[in-house]
């Protein structure tokens, strides 16, 4: 038993206070929970308070004027089973909780608060060791492999953001897009992605999908391909543009200017013109698109899909004025004073220095790539030495070699795995001959008058110090030469802020001569607001794309409107059973290395069909236990209202919206009363199936509160327990039955209509079964 303080308290304010001044603490009632609470683990943490309620004593339940009948949070569950003026359906509620000791004991405030009953939960021990389980702050809910047989069979909900979502730095909800991909929505899916990413069809081609290291999957298998079905889904929204790139629909009156456009500046426009804004970018290149159009190898990001996004983006309305360099064709101030607010997405594109001998006779590698279209109508050295261990030497070194270089080698800092190029892009190089050399840094480039001769190196001992800081160390005296005629440098890139004028460029400027960026991505001057290379200094682009996302929100409500996020009620998660169950991943099929060249994409796409394959190895993780609660279902069914010390919460705020109750409340906010409404007519049950008395929770149960007029169901409400991780309300079945004289045949369609949109899970089948069978039965008694 852990150590805790005990209590008491004679009122709901003073338990409230007492808990709202602790550390960690909280409010027991009474019921089993009172020693499972301590003992069996249930919480992760100990907490230093217990406020002991049942010390503030039961209230009388009270029958107003009207009708309506108001319950004290702390009556037990037989003074209610055995009180005549609370409805039916209730009594029977209350009274079919496990043994008549439990029942004397245990509130109906605690009850409809009380937590799942799913052993992966409660008795992890008991499962051969701990368990993480989604719901105690763990990564997964175990029922989705293992034995799931009391578990939901309408599906789950989240506990928290999943891993992969938390991993991609524009936070996108991968398992939400997987699953209407499943669903054969791509419509859906594409409103999913896009919430996060306008441009997932590039993103999803030079992104390193860091999101798969994190998946639950490769703890069985293969981690879910996530970067190939978001490949595919970005396909599925181009070739559908006019659909999802559509002009707005209204304009704001507002304007913004736009310098530059990589993926921020993109992401940026996209959102802001949605959102009503005219939006003008200007950019010095002749195309959009940044280090996506000039930066990246057509063999990794085919130019014509840059080109198709950016037509989308012009399509919505936005502006380009290209070969227009601010600061030369057009000032920074006259920018500023023409719109209303201004964004920054210059990127990182001059040439570091290295202070190195002889390095004036190196190739800059990006420069290298931006002028390839010009070397590949030369003939490029038959050796090359490319200097560098990201994803930028990686691509120069590929396109050396398929320009025609007959031997190109590159060395780097940092040992294999530590190089910051992905793991596929290390390997493509290998596959192609790349030689790599590991752990040497630069000393000098040896060279007789303007001609390269080769580059010394030194040995590199560490690259970051013991806090993971970039400090490299070298043995200086171990140096070594590498034969070479032609080197080029893929070190790094800088940031150019002269386009600003000494004025702007002193006042935004960070120590690091980047653009400094507060939380909304703003800067020290009012109006103006930066993302992407130019803030962070070189990198990703998903993590640009989220720059101009968030840029874009801020910067609508710096002039004054609201910030408008599109999130959709979440319906309960479901999975594809039998497809976690495949270990293996779909792949991209690669063009085979001797047909490899500049100008054509490396791989194909999966089909839909294929996507939607992989999309079904997507466990979309999140909790699918059952509620337990036999008095939350008939107390929804009931349409009731809870009073709490801080407010009243309607039934549905109170029991659906959140996968617990308490999630609604704050802290030390507590129950206090439960009003049922009068309603003239109606007449509640309960019904439920267990494996035997002794065992108090539902398998599955149906509560409901109906009307019947002259032989006529007038209304209902109708209320599933034991079957989804909160109360389920059947609104499908409660229509097809309003209107309608109970008969066979309707008890027959009512119960199939129950069960539609289940999600069987590999034992919980039977609960399907009894649940058509329960609601067959309830018409049938109506008849």
């Amino acid at each position: 038993m852990r150590k805790f303080e005990h209590k008491e308290a004679k009122t709901f304010e003073e338990a409230s206070e007492l808990i709202k001044v602790s550390k960690s603490g909280t409010s027991i009632a009474g019921g089993t929970d009172l020693v499972g609470l301590m003992k069996s683990a249930i919480l992760e943490k100990t907490p230093d308070v217990v406020v002991d309620l049942k010390t503030i004593g039961a209230k009388e339940t009270t029958v107003n004027e009207d009708g309506s009948i108001v319950l004290g949070a702390m009556n037990t569950l037989s003074e209610i089973s055995d009180d005549e003026s609370v409805p039916t359906g209730l009594r029977k509620a209350a009274n079919s909780v496990a043994t008549p000791i439990i029942r004397n004991a245990a509130t109906i405030g605690g009850n409809i608060c009380q937590d799942v009953r799913c052993w992966y939960y409660r008795y992890p021990h008991n499962q051969g060791g701990r368990l993480d389980c989604a719901r105690k702050d763990g990564d997964l809910c175990y029922a989705v492999l293992g034995d799931n047989r009391y578990h939901s069979i309408f599906g789950g909900m989240k506990t928290a953001r999943t891993k992969c979502s938390n991993e991609c730095p524009a936070g996108t909800d991968i398992s939400g897009y997987m699953e209407k991909i499943r669903q054969g929505d791509w419509d859906g899916a594409a409103k999913i992605i896009l919430r996060a990413n306008p441009m997932p069809m590039l993103t999803s081609r030079v992104c390193p999908h860091t999101c798969q290291t994190k998946c639950n999957q490769s703890n069985h298998g293969d981690s879910v391909n996530i970067h190939a079905v978001e490949r595919t889904l970005g396909d599925y929204i181009l070739k559908n543009k006019s659909t999802y790139f559509p002009a707005p629909s209204s304009e704001s009156g507002k304007s913004v200017g736009i310098v530059g456009s990589g993926p921020a500046g993109l992401a940026a426009a996209f959102y802001l013109r949605k959102m009503g804004h005219a939006v003008t970018i200007f950019e010095k290149m002749p195309e959009a698109g940044g280090v996506l159009m000039y930066g990246i190898p057509e063999y990794r990001l085919p130019k014509a899909l840059m080109r198709e996004y950016n037509s989308a983006i012009e399509g919505m309305g936005v502006v380009f004025k290209f070969n227009t360099t601010v600061g030369e064709d057009i000032s920074f101030e006259e920018v500023e004073e023409t719109f209303d607010t201004v964004f920054i997405d210059t990127g990182a594109w001059k040439q570091p220095i290295l202070g190195i001998d002889g390095e004036n006779l190196t190739q800059f590698g990006l420069n290298f790539l931006v002028e390839v279209k010009q070397w590949m109508t030369s003939k490029i050295d038959e050796e090359v030495l490319v200097c560098g261990g990201g994803n930028v030497a990686m691509d120069v070194a590929l396109t050396a070699k398929r320009l025609g270089a007959k031997k190109v080698t590159l060395v780097c800092l940092e040992q294999r795995e530590q190089m910051p190029a992905s793991k596929e892009e290390v390997d493509r190089a290998l596959e192609e001959g790349v030689i790599i050399l590991n752990g040497l840094g630069l000393n000098k480039v040896r060279y007789e008058g303007d001609k390269v001769l080769g580059l010394e190196t030194k040995k590199c001992l560490h690259v970051f110090d013991e806090k993971g800081r970039f400090s490299p160390v070298y043995d200086e005296a171990d140096v070594s030469f590498i034969e070479t005629p032609s080197i080029i440098l893929a070190t790094g890139q800088r940031v150019d802020l002269d386009f600003l004028g000494d004025h702007f460029k002193d006042e935004i400027q960070s120590v690091r001569g980047l653009i400094e960026v507060g939380e909304h991505n703003d800067t020290r001057h009012a109006g103006v607001y930066a993302g992407g290379d130019v803030a962070t200094g070189p990198s990703l682009a998903i993590q640009a794309v989220r720059a101009g996302g968030n840029a874009a929100r801020n910067m609508t409500k710096y002039m004054g409107m609201p910030m408008v996020l599109e999130i959709e009620k979440e319906a309960f998660l479901t999975f594809d059973p039998e497809g976690v169950k495949l270990v293996k991943a779909s792949q991209l099929v690669d063009t085979p290395v001797e047909k490899r060249c500049l100008d054509v994409e490396d791989s194909s796409s999966l089909t839909e069909m294929e996507a939607a394959v992989e999309a079904s190895r997507c466990m979309n993780c999140g909790c699918y236990s059952s509620n337990a609660s036999d008095m939350a279902n008939m107390l929804l069914a009931l349409d009731v209202t809870v009073e709490t010390t801080v407010r009243t919460l309607s039934g549905v705020e109170f029991f659906s919206d959140k996968l617990r109750p308490e999630y609604k409340l704050e802290r030390g906010e507590l129950v206090k009363a439960i009003h049922i409404p009068s309603r003239d007519g109606w007449k509640s049950d309960y019904a439920k199936f267990r494996l035997r008395k002794a065992i108090d929770f539902a398998l599955v149960a149906v509560a409901s509160d109906i009307k019947v007029v002259d032989g006529t169901i007038e209304d209902i409400r109708l209320v599933f327990g034991g079957v989804a991780p909160v109360p389920f309300r059947a609104s499908a079945v409660e229509e097809v039955l309003k209107g309608q004289v109970p008969s066979k045949e309707l008890a027959l369609k009512a119960s199939e209509v129950a069960v539609e949109n289940v999600m069987v899970m590999r034992d919980n089948g039977y609960k399907v079964e009894s649940l058509r069978t329960m609601v067959r039965d309830f018409v049938e008694t109506l008849i």
